[in-house]
Formats: structure tokens, sequence, C-alpha cells
């Protein structure tokens, strides 16, 4: 399969797109999204990508699954489409982040801004069935998008890793972080948020690093 993704990742990335797991994945995803209601739409699988050339990274954050109900995918991590009522773990995104820096709540939950100024939004799985989460874990992306972190760690320097909950936590091993910023936390749902989540200032913390390296800081 012809993998549509933004040419710097492409480059970084081909060795990934001709394993064999990777052309297992591929035929998968397509039979799926053949035979059955899958999020986020074909097009933006990669979106995370293309919005955020390789060259601009500056901050990773990592997800786990898309969202799985109508409208919301859009292939950014915690991300929504414009008009989509926030998800829960998102408004206690937006709530930290008033909190730590002043910005007002917005009114969209599309996070396309941030991953334009370098903030990939990464989900370790790129794809999901409708109404069943986690429903394409196990298939073949994480492969992917565990090479796509150790790639960043290993090409470049002083990027920002936002790891939220054990699961991105996990992810860790694969950063050194001698030459990058890791930051971690409890994940921002409901579950957890009260637990350290809110008050990290991971937000500020990110722009301070950015800055203290020369990097233009985030317009979060």
């Amino acid at each position: 399969m012809e993998v549509k993704i933004e040419a710097g990742w492409k480059t970084q990335l081909h060795d990934e797109f001709e394993k064999d797991y990777f052309k297992q994945l591929s035929d998968f995803v397509r039979n799926e999204y053949n035979t059955q209601r899958i999020y986020p739409p074909g097009k933006l699988i990669f979106n995370a990508f293309d919005l955020c050339p390789f060259t601009q990274v500056k901050v990773v954050i990592l997800g786990q699954d898309p969202y799985h109900g109508p409208g919301q995918a859009h292939g950014l991590c915690f991300s929504v489409n414009d008009g989509v009522k926030f998800p829960p773990s998102l408004r206690n995104i937006f709530k930290e982040l008033n909190s730590d820096i002043g910005k007002p709540i917005p009114e969209s939950g599309n996070l396309s801004a941030w991953a334009q100024q370098g903030v990939l939004l990464l989900n370790a799985t790129l794809t999901v069935r409708a109404q069943q989460a986690g429903s394409h874990q196990k298939k073949g992306w994480e492969q992917f998008t565990d090479a796509t972190i150790e790639k960043i760690s290993k090409e470049k320097e002083n990027v920002v890793f936002l790891l939220w909950g054990n699961y991105a936590i996990s992810k860790s091993k694969f950063i050194d972080q001698q030459k990058h910023l890791v930051l971690t936390s409890v994940h921002p749902s409901p579950l957890s948020a009260s637990r350290g989540f809110f008050g990290n200032k991971h937000f500020s913390r990110t722009n301070e690093f950015l800055v203290s390296k020369g990097m233009e800081p985030i317009n979060w």
C-alpha cells in the first residue's frame, strides 16, 4: 500500500513501511475500512504526522486510542473536530492549561493549532472501530508508533515528551532522557486527574524548557 504521509516522515519511517508487520497491518486496516465503520476517516489516519512535519517536532503528547464516537476522531490524540463536545480528558487538559498559564477554556476542542506549531499529537493506535474501544490494538500500530518515538529520540534533540498515565509512561523506554525532557503524570481522565494531573504544570514547564534551548514556546 502506498502510504500517504508527510515527506519527511516518509523518509524517516521508510524502513517501517517496508516491514512485513506493516504490510499485514495495512491489509487489516484496508479490510476494516471496507467492511466496518472505522475512525478516523481514512485520509486522516496520519493527520498527526501531516500537520507536524518531522523537522518541526518540538513536543510529543502520547495518547492510546482514537475516540470511537461519531465525528470525534480526526487523527490527533485528545483532539476533536470543531463543534464536537469535549470528551472528559480533553476538558481536564483545558482546565490544567487554564490553571497553569491562565489560558481561557477554548470554544473548540480542535488541537490542530498545536500540531502546526510542532506538537506531535500521537496515538499509539491510529485507527479504531466505531463504538469499540481498543478494537485495533495489537494489530501492528503499536510497533509502528514505538518506532516513531524511537526515531524522534534518536534523530532529534531537546524534544519534550508529555507522558500522561501508565500506558504512555511505559513508552519512556524508547526515549533517550540525556537528550530530551520527559514529563510524566497520571492521565487527565476524570478517574485520575485529581491525583496529579491537575497541578503538573506541564504546559509552562514545556515552554520554559523550549525557551531555555533557544526555541519558540508553544502558544497553547
